[in-house]
């Protein structure tokens, strides 16, 4: 591990801070894997007719809390410290979930799943600046491969869990859960410790915060990797939101929902598991751009399939391309998010919230576009995954070919 920024007063293994970091993942990714099963029994209570596609906005909102809530955590990250700063997001997300349970219409629901999100984005940052505290680079792209690999526990297990609540008891419990969460995750923060140097802590001040935007977004290299995993989100974040809506309405599966949501997890933690070591032996660009251009060779053949089948094409051949095409644009996130942060040594936490911001907002817009024109026909998703991983694509061979110029902040060594 990485002795740089580490208080010395605090030894962590490596499988702990992958256990903590994953658990903490997972807390953000549980508003979104937990509320999927839910949609069928959501929509009347809380005035949506059957089968409405608004209901996708409870997905989109929370999105929009998470981009909204990292541009203010970064920077008191910065100042404050990485723990106070999770603390501080867990006691959002906690009156989210709550408000969450008990909306009784659409309106109330989506303002709840808004802070719920903004809540949810501190554990999402933290995950990023503690990784950035500890590891760069090469180092820090391994160490987020295996991270992942173990927060996919939870979108196997979540919509499981989610489907068996709703089969004893209302959607509410499940939302329920997100209290726990909060709990837990605020009991761990103790334990685990600050991984942030106080040599390194960036005072709270108008004028070091412009600089340290300024910098962040003057760095050609970490603006063009960051844009890549905008347009990566954003035909992942399809999958997210609409998955649930096409099962139901197109193929009339909703009662398989979720084994078959929870068991396309699988596939995703054993490509992070060995795309750590592929990142260790050909560096973390190439492995990107090998990634990504099968994603987009896949996206190209089921787009294919789906013109050919009048926009419905058998189901199994649907799940299977799609299980593959998004474990693939998953793994470009730990290269992309590393190679943007490198250049950016102790700005961590506040070059992390700006490219969440920005990232995240974009990316669930442009997620919610191609959703809310998924109606009886899954053509307008297969032309979303081309035309984002063909933009993503791109973006990342110019990445791959600008030098680091002399305004970003070298990176810390490891």
């Amino acid at each position: 591990m990485s002795r740089e920024g580490l208080p010395a007063r605090r030894e962590r293994t490596q499988w702990e801070v992958v256990a903590f970091l994953a658990f903490i993942g997972m807390s953000a990714a549980f508003g979104i894997d937990a509320s999927l099963p839910a949609f069928d029994e959501m929509r009347p209570d809380v005035g949506l007719p059957p089968g409405s596609n608004r209901i996708t906005l409870a997905i989109t909102v929370y999105f929009l809390g998470m981009a909204g809530g990292q541009i203010v955590y970064g920077p008191l990250s910065d100042r404050f410290g990485r723990m106070a700063t999770l603390r501080v997001g867990m006691a959002i997300y906690a009156v989210g979930a709550a408000g969450s349970m008990l909306a009784t219409d659409f309106g109330f629901l989506l303002g709840s799943r808004l802070v719920w999100g903004l809540g949810a984005s501190a554990a999402s940052l933290m995950n990023l600046a503690i990784l950035r505290d500890l590891y760069s680079g090469t180092r820090m792209a391994r160490m987020m491969s295996l991270v992942t690999a173990v927060f996919l526990a939870g979108p196997v297990v979540t919509p499981l869990v989610a489907e068996g609540i709703l089969r004893a008891a209302s959607w509410r419990w499940i939302y329920a859960c997100g209290l726990v969460l909060a709990v837990a995750i605020v009991t761990w923060s103790l334990r685990f410790g600050e991984t942030l140097h106080p040599d390194n802590r960036r005072p709270l001040r108008v004028g070091p915060t412009v600089d340290a935007f300024r910098q962040v977004v003057t760095c050609r290299r970490t603006v063009l990797y960051a844009a890549t995993l905008l347009f990566v989100d954003g035909a992942f974040f399809i999958f997210l939101g609409s998955t649930q809506q096409v099962f139901d309405i197109i193929y009339g599966r909703a009662d398989q929902f979720a084994f078959l949501f929870a068991a396309s997890a699988i596939p995703f933690a054993i490509g992070f598991l060995l795309v750590s070591p592929a990142i260790g032996r050909w560096g973390a660009h190439r492995v990107g751009l090998a990634v990504l251009s099968a994603a987009l060779a896949l996206a190209v053949a089921l787009l294919g399939l789906t013109l050919a089948a009048d926009g419905v094409p058998e189901f199994w051949t649907w799940f299977s391309f799609m299980v593959v095409g998004n474990t693939l644009l998953a793994l470009v996130t730990p290269v992309a998010m590393s190679m943007a942060l490198e250049p950016m040594g102790d700005l961590a936490g506040t070059a992390a919230g700006i490219l969440g911001l920005g990232g995240i907002t974009a990316a669930s817009l442009l997620a919610a576009f191609v959703g809310m024109q998924i109606h009886d026909s899954t053509t307008p998703w297969a032309v979303g995954y081309v035309v984002y991983g063909a933009i993503g694509l791109v973006l990342l061979v110019a990445a791959g070919r600008t030098p680091e110029p002399a305004a970003c902040q070298p990176a810390v060594a490891t």
